[in-house]
């Protein structure tokens, strides 16, 4: 039956949907690195909003509790922590079963097993099979790990439940390479009961996975890893208990890498404090002149620096007069250092911070800088201002319905988006009016001021070399920046008459 023309035929709607703007690098975050096995290294990392999270992984005497206390203890409080895992030494081969619901794990299911069995590779030998497994006296899954544990001992291997994730886990007792176990398979004796898929160890388990063993990595060869495969994902990175060496490879990738990262350093080496010592990890990192690494001296506490930085990771870059300096900030739940004058140079001479005491009854981060002298909050907030311009403008390209023309107009749109970033960063308080006191471009010169606290230049079009034109890029844009600072020091006067 005729039900007439299409309306299309005379109004024809097109509707495109702009793709999402690609997402800015978070610079809020961090990576704690530790060696502790609670995470595999085929997982690498995870991520914890709450320090109660990290317990049920860690526990609470672990390195890497004690360090996230330290980033969860901050006001304002942080949100997000990634906590990686560091294979410091070999590490041991391992089968992580699938995660077993609720009805999976009835202990009742269990009971009833008296000829459990499966087989096994440990190390890649030939498989072994593993029989006799009797659980009708368990109680709960503890006890059948202890059984299944018990068989695998003389085969150099041994099973834990991990109640936090639901599953069982399968070890291997060597380490380094060679070490390994495989998925666990149907044994050939149809007498016994397989239990391999029940125990979720299966290779077609869902959620099972094995991970081989490796040799010792360094700390650096650790970081460059994290930053290969979760770049985007943290900026601030504290590597737990490694040697002065190690902090300064870490030192001098982090200073090259890109997307840009902030190391914190943590010593309690005491020789900090005295001026004559230079052997210790802030004066060698001195001596280096790193922006991205900053060293926080403590007499008593091995993980401080996560204090530090879950102060200055906190600020809301996208707020009204948010951003801060770390000189005057507190550090919740660390004990301040009461030391003299004398000292207190020392720590300050080697570009160190400390958590201070002053003789009114405060304690202080003092002074809150890099261990190039320039302070952290000037680095840091330029990495977030090179960052929001570098996602900014490329969000402008990749969200155009239509093309950029390679025109003063086009450049101007990019211009445009510079801008309005330059602008957020005095929004925020990062950047201010003021004296550009450097070599001038465009129409500013030295000693001009800059009424908007920044000055993009785009030069026309015309100018541009026809190589540059043909490979469509665009012309070179030239920012500056007069940078807001910050009042650490005041020197009063005070003239009485009589």
């Amino acid at each position: 039956m005729a039900t007439g023309l299409p309306v299309s035929r005379r109004i024809n709607v097109q509707v495109n949907l702009t793709p999402k703007a690609a997402q800015s690098a978070d610079f809020n975050s961090m990576l704690i690195l530790g060696s502790s096995d609670v995470i595999d290294i085929v997982t690498r990392m995870r991520e914890y909003g709450t320090i109660g999270e990290v317990a049920n992984d860690y526990g609470t005497d672990a390195p890497e509790y004690k360090a996230a206390v330290l980033w969860f203890e901050q006001r304002p409080q942080p949100t997000t922590l990634y906590i990686g895992r560091w294979a410091k030494t070999d590490t041991h081969g391992q089968l992580f079963g699938g995660p077993l619901s609720a009805q999976q794990q009835l202990i009742e299911s269990w009971q009833t097993v008296r000829d459990g069995a499966f087989d096994i590779q440990v190390d890649g030998a030939v498989p072994i099979e593993i029989t006799n497994l009797d659980f009708a006296a368990v109680n709960n899954m503890n006890g059948i790990a202890s059984i299944i544990s018990t068989a695998l001992a003389t085969h150099g291997a041994g099973c834990v439940w991990n109640a936090t994730y639901d599953r069982f886990e399968i070890t291997s007792t060597s380490s380094g390479a060679a070490s390994s176990i495989g998925f666990l398979t149907t044994p050939d004796d149809e007498e016994v009961t397989d239990i391999s898929a029940k125990l979720g160890g299966a290779q077609t388990s869902s959620g099972a996975y094995v991970v081989a063993g490796a040799a010792a990595e360094s700390a650096v060869d650790a970081v460059k890893l994290f930053d290969l495969q979760f770049n985007s994902q943290w900026y601030g990175i504290s590597v737990l208990d490694a040697a002065k060496a190690d902090y300064l490879a870490v030192a001098e990738y982090i200073e090259a890498a890109n997307p840009p990262h902030f190391q914190g350093v943590s010593t309690t080496e005491n020789g900090v404090t005295i001026s004559a010592t230079t052997s210790d990890v802030a004066s060698a990192l001195k001596a280096g002149g790193f922006n991205k690494s900053a060293v926080q001296w403590s007499s008593s506490n091995p993980y401080v620096v996560c204090s530090l930085l879950s102060r200055i990771l906190t600020t809301n870059w996208q707020a009204n007069n948010s951003t801060i300096t770390l000189m005057y900030k507190q550090e919740p739940g660390v004990v301040p250092e009461t030391i003299n004058s004398n000292q207190a140079d020392a720590v300050e001479d080697k570009n160190c911070n400390v958590f201070v005491t002053y003789q009114n009854d405060t304690a202080i981060i003092e002074n809150g800088v890099c261990s190039s002298g320039e302070f952290i909050d000037t680095i840091i907030g330029i990495d977030w201002l090179a960052g929001q311009i570098q996602t900014n403008v490329y969000n402008l390209l990749y969200t155009s319905p239509t093309k950029i023309p390679q025109t003063d107009a086009g450049m101007h749109q990019i211009a445009a988006v510079i801008e309005a970033t330059c602008a957020a960063a005095v929004n925020n308080g990062l950047c201010a009016p003021g004296t550009w006191n450097s070599a001038g471009f465009g129409t500013v010169k030295m000693g001009d001021f800059l009424p908007k606290g920044f000055y993009v230049f785009t030069p026309p079009i015309a100018s541009q070399p026809q190589a540059d034109r043909e490979a469509r890029k665009s012309v070179p844009f030239q920012v500056m920046v007069k940078m807001a600072g910050a009042v650490h020091d005041v020197i009063i006067a005070v003239n009485v008459n009589r």
